[in-house]
């Protein structure tokens, strides 16, 4: 694994998760401890309910643990019992419309409270990874894999990434902190692409440094300049395939150097892309543009 790709098998962080939560009850209550109106004025406050999690559409699922959470945070706020919950299903699985992801039981207050909160966070997340793993199946067999970006939606890229990966995709830098990203404002201000490399060398020499190009001359230059992870920004397949092929020549002597197309890339031409020799396609759409999937709460 490239130390600029977060592992695979990452869990999503219990202390954002808590943050999270805690942050989007508040909004939805008005503060804490907060109210529901409508439920404290029309359910008993020692009503137990049973309720289901259950997928209205064919999907993948992803960021179960928010259930949980969302049902322990509301029961501390209000002073209730937290509610039982059993998981059916797990982040990744596949699953079709109908299928029961988790089973709750407790005070009706607590579940009721807890449901949008839930759904929403649970849908967000399940609907990047169904999106994902359509472009994890279309790449299967190419030896390319698909990354995600920073284009996400503020205050839930932890999630968000996480979903990518429970999709079958691959995060690429959390923020700007933890990997220099060189693209075509950098290189303008530095004044060329080897003065930006040697620049962010200097600043932070414990970084590591990806550089977008838009031509082999670019490529090149970057390489020489010790750049190890190229993205190949905008080409059409056949120069894109023609550069790669040119890079990878030299490589016994460069050491390996990871290439990322980005730019113009849809699910039609995905396989086209990968097959150029790219070890990864970036898809910011991944994030910004994946559609929810629908999940519900029924009582039993």
């Amino acid at each position: 694994m490239h130390p600029e790709l977060l592992p695979q098998e990452r869990p999503l962080a219990q202390s954002w998760l808590a943050d999270a939560v805690r942050r989007t009850l508040s909004e939805d209550l008005g503060g804490f401890p907060g109210r529901d109106v409508t439920t404290q004025a029309t359910i008993p406050s020692d009503a137990r309910v049973s309720a289901a999690v259950v997928m209205r559409e064919s999907g993948v699922v992803a960021g179960l643990d928010v259930v949980p959470e969302v049902l322990g945070q509301v029961a501390i706020r209000l002073g209730l019992p937290r509610p039982t919950v059993e998981l059916a299903v797990s982040d990744g699985d596949q699953v079709d419309a109908g299928t029961t992801l988790a089973t709750i039981e407790g005070v009706g207050h607590v579940v009721l409270i807890a449901e949008r909160t839930m759904l929403n966070l649970l849908s967000r997340a399940s609907g990047i990874a169904t999106h994902t793993r359509r472009w994890a199946t279309a790449l299967q067999g190419t030896g390319a894999q698909v990354l995600d970006t920073r284009k996400t939606t503020p205050m839930l890229r932890e999630l968000e990434k996480y979903a990518v990966r429970c999709g079958g995709g691959v995060n690429k830098r959390i923020g700007l902190y933890d990997c220099a990203m060189v693209k075509d404002n950098h290189i303008a201000a530095a004044g060329s692409v080897t003065a930006a490399i040697q620049a962010i060398a200097e600043a932070f020499p414990d970084v590591p440094v990806q550089v977008e190009v838009e031509s082999p001359a670019q490529a090149h230059e970057a390489i020489k300049a010790g750049a190890r992870f190229l993205m190949l920004d905008n080409m059409a397949p056949d120069a894109m395939a023609e550069l790669v092929a040119e890079i990878r020549a030299k490589e016994k002597k460069t050491g390996r150097v990871l290439l990322e197309a980005t730019g113009g890339l849809t699910l039609d031409n995905a396989a086209d892309v990968a097959v150029t020799g790219v070890d990864y396609l970036s898809v910011g759409a991944l994030t910004h543009s994946s559609p929810i999937v629908d999940i519900a709460l029924d009582l039993k």
